[in-house]
């Protein structure tokens, strides 16, 4: 498990040991420690939108005894996982400018409030509510956990992931609304989490609307 110390003296480590200056974006629990939601994680996750980039800070961490791990167990039937690399007690898993379902947008990007500079190396920590949406996404272990831990202590700005989620489905394969309103349903209904009803009810309405449009396709090929 790594806290927000350990986390920030590994970005310290990596950035003294690049020759160039590289950025990446620090999504789930890694973000959560930065806004004080989480005291440890299991994993360090970040993600790239260069891929010389991620190919050099690859190259680097495995040149420091880091060795790649199977994702399959983890990811079991996902698209565009990452690429995990562990050494000890602390695990990488590396993006690239998409998260399982979910694309680095340049909304999310563009929301990015807090950043840290370690020598070479740039953090970009995503807003809570876009956390909240690759969580939806990934749906791993602990996930609706953190995702309840979030909306405790963020005041979350609704519309964001409303509209994120609209976006999301107009770029991509995913109904994402659809995943959205069971995600955030089963928060609300298991965890006792605090989503408005008006959220729910619009984003049910958003999901019909979107289904009823892909029956219409199908009906037409």
């Amino acid at each position: 498990m790594i806290g927000l110390e350990d986390q920030n003296k590994l970005f310290a480590f990596l950035g003294e040991k690049l020759k160039k200056k590289i950025e990446f974006y620090v999504i789930g629990g890694s973000a959560m420690l930065y806004y004080g939601m989480k005291d440890v994680t299991k994993d360090i996750d970040i993600v790239f939108d260069n891929e010389k980039d991620k190919e050099e800070v690859e190259k680097l961490l495995r040149n420091l005894g880091y060795k790649e791990k199977a994702t399959k167990i983890l990811y079991f039937k996902k698209k565009n996982i990452p690429t995990m690399l562990e050494r000890e007690e602390a695990r990488f898993d590396i993006f690239l400018n998409e998260i399982i379902d979910v694309k680095l947008t340049s909304n999310i990007k563009e929301r990015v409030k807090s950043i840290y500079e370690f020598s070479n190396l740039i953090v970009k920590v995503i807003a809570p509510e876009d956390i909240i949406l690759m969580k939806c996404a990934t749906e791993r272990p602990g996930d609706r956990i953190d995702a309840a831990e979030i909306l405790k202590k963020s005041n979350i700005n609704w519309n964001t992931i409303i509209e994120e989620s609209i976006h999301q489905t107009k770029i991509g394969e995913l109904l994402f609304p659809v995943f959205l309103y069971d995600f955030l349903y089963e928060l609300k209904e298991d965890l006792k989490a605090d989503i408005p009803k008006k959220v729910l009810d619009e984003i049910r309405k958003i999901s019909e609307e979107i289904l009823i449009k892909k029956l219409k396709k199908k009906k037409k090929k």
